[in-house]
């Protein structure tokens, strides 16, 4: 397997795995083993809005929808340019009232509506009206990247390489990527405009530039280059040509993440022997190795109420999650069969998105971090790796 840390982070730069079972769930957070219970009594005026605002309350992960003697009821009604849905208790009492846009987009206006609630509800940022973004193998040796809604739908292709389009990282507030292209001879880091589609260069070292991740105000870059023929950490200017090298030693360092402040950035090394986890201050100085399960850890994802979500080898791979803030030991979510690879977090800091690989298939699915939970995604004849979940525009 060190092997193959070597090959997916000094060349690929796929390096996280892990393994799952929907039978074997092992909650993380005691208490939260269960959603509310929510009772839907549909949308009047537009049928069709009711139905895909019913789909996203199914997948947004936050109510256990049920048929009768529910703890929430929703009503609402469709009229003009504005959707109103009600929260009441179980007894009737109503609770709070959102309103929102109604647009031609009825998917998207649904997304908006679902997300209204949750946060009124919860105060969290909702998933519904968020992209993923990932990359799909193509032809046999050529990946392009692709995006699609939260539940799986509206796929759309990125990219058109003929090549290699792999690792994207959403650029905060933007409808923006950036990503790793391959060449004959080196890799690129890219960004994309994804409505114009419109692309530029924003590193070209000779080498190795991979693993881009955008820092949480959009102005730095933390990436891994192969300068002086030693693989290493470094930050770079967003807009500029300034960077920083931030490790130097002859390990190999992968996958950097940021910190929700924007002030650290937690990537992989093999350093201790095996491929684990470390944290160093962006502005440089010494690094930290975080405590993990497993024999390796690979594949960080810093959720915005400082949890990291990352691949631990029990076996085979399992996902796992540190709370940093203290308020849970680490802890492996669930325990299955197959290889689960790349968490990335959702907005609302309790679901990750990841790959997971069985039989030579890789497919992507949701995971709910507090109960264990998975549900698949996208699957089919293209295998999928490198989720990136975007965050709230």
């Amino acid at each position: 397997m060190f092997k193959k840390f070597i090959l997916l982070s000094a060349a690929l730069a796929i390096i996280s795995s892990s393994a799952l079972n929907a039978q074997e769930v092992k909650v993380i957070k005691p208490g939260r083993d269960r959603n509310p219970t929510l009772m839907y009594k549909d949308i009047t005026g537009n049928p069709e809005l009711s139905k895909l605002i019913l789909s996203d309350l199914k997948l947004c992960g936050w109510f256990d929808l049920v048929d009768s003697g529910a703890e929430y009821f929703i009503t609402g009604a469709a009229a003009g340019t504005q959707v109103q849905m009600v929260l009441a208790n179980g007894n009737g009492t109503t609770l709070f009232t959102v309103n929102s846009p109604v647009s031609q987009n009825l998917r998207s206006t649904a997304h908006k509506a679902v997300d209204a609630v949750l946060k009124k509800k919860f105060n969290i940022e909702g998933i519904c009206s968020t992209k993923i973004a990932f990359a799909g193998q193509t032809q046999i040796g050529k990946k392009e990247l692709f995006i699609c809604d939260f539940d799986g739908q509206d796929v759309q292709q990125l990219t058109n390489s003929n090549s290699l389009s792999v690792e994207p990282d959403w650029i905060p507030g933007r409808n923006s990527i950036v990503y790793t292209l391959y060449s004959k001879t080196m890799t690129d880091i890219v960004e994309l405009d994804v409505a114009s589609r419109r692309s530029r260069n924003l590193a070209q070292f000779p080498g190795l530039n991979a693993g881009a991740a955008v820092s949480p105000n959009g102005n730095v870059i933390a990436l891994i280059l192969s300068r002086d023929n030693q693989v290493e950490l470094y930050i770079k200017s967003f807009s500029g040509k300034d960077f920083q090298r931030l490790t130097n030693d002859i390990s190999v360092e992968a996958s950097p993440c940021w910190s929700p402040a924007g002030d650290k950035i937690c990537y992989v090394s093999d350093k201790s022997g095996k491929p684990g986890l470390y944290v160093i201050n962006s502005r440089g100085g010494p690094s930290v190795k975080l405590p993990t399960q497993g024999s390796e850890a690979v594949s960080p994802s810093w959720s915005s109420d400082n949890k990291i979500a990352y691949s631990a080898k029990n076996g085979n791979y399992a996902i796992a999650v540190l709370d940093l803030a203290g308020k849970e030991p680490g802890k492996t979510v669930v325990n299955a069969a197959g290889d689960w690879e790349s968490p990335s977090w959702a907005p609302d800091a309790r679901h990750v998105v990841c790959a997971r690989t069985l039989g030579g298939n890789s497919s992507l699915y949701v995971i709910d971090t507090w109960t264990g939970k998975a549900r698949q995604l996208l699957g089919g004849k293209m295998n999928i790796v490198l989720p990136s979940w975007s965050g709230i525009k």
